[in-house]
């Protein structure tokens, strides 16, 4: 069964809670830091990401802000980079760090980077699966309990949709730092002794894409182990 709680299922979610936890703080912890480390450039983190964008040709890719703590994002359906307020009129060091792994994105959009727009492509599918699985599974406990086992196998297979996603997600993330990291030292916007904030406060944020890495496959893995159970 499925439904009610399991203790089984402790042990296949505790490794992604406690990865969770510890990529959360580490983000908070760093960003917090070097969100008071001025960059000596005096730069915000709009007129970085701007000036990445320009040097690349993106000059109609305007970069806006938009409310919310780290809510920072690229839309490729828009073209258009978001910061969050901090991070838009910020001058640290995690502000510039931020801001331009945004603008990492947009130069991967542009460049047609194959994982970035694999990525894209799947969205849609992926906002369905994110709701679609848990219904179906509902669905097949209360109304086709003689037919569970094949709404199982559906549910299961729509759930490895956003493990997927989840796996492309994370090289896509770690280019875009990679990509940032590059222009920001070579477009001399951050100083070498700047260098390691920079890092660290990427670094952090990638953390966070692991541990829902971590926490979506573990999760796919348990309903694979109670599927075959089921099946016996």
């Amino acid at each position: 069964m499925f439904i009610g709680f399991d203790p089984l299922w402790l042990v296949f979610a505790i490794p992604g809670l406690l990865l969770g936890i510890w990529a959360q703080f580490k983000l908070s912890h760093a960003y917090g830091k070097y969100s008071q480390v001025r960059v000596d450039s005096g730069m915000t983190g709009a007129e970085a990401a701007r000036e990445i964008l320009d040097h690349a040709g993106l000059t109609n890719v305007p970069v806006e802000e938009i409310p919310g703590r780290l809510s920072d994002h690229y839309d490729p359906t828009k073209k258009a980079l978001f910061l969050s307020s901090d991070n838009f009129s910020g001058q640290s060091v995690a502000a510039v760090g931020v801001a331009a792994h945004e603008a990492g994105h947009a130069l991967q959009h542009q460049a047609a980077y194959g994982l970035f727009n694999f990525r894209m492509a799947i969205v849609p599918v992926t906002q369905f699966a994110n709701y679609a699985w848990m219904g179906i599974l509902l669905f097949g406990w209360i109304l086709a309990r003689q037919h569970y086992s094949t709404i199982i196998t559906m549910a299961v297979g729509i759930f490895s949709i956003l493990t997927l996603f989840q796996l492309v997600t994370l090289p896509v993330e770690y280019d875009a730092s990679r990509r940032a990291k590059d222009q920001l030292f070579r477009l001399g916007l951050v100083h070498e002794h700047e260098r390691a904030g920079v890092s660290k406060v990427l670094d952090a944020a990638a953390l966070t894409y692991v541990a829902a890495l971590v926490t979506t496959v573990m999760q796919l893995l348990y309903f694979l182990y109670r599927m075959q159970n089921n099946r016996r």
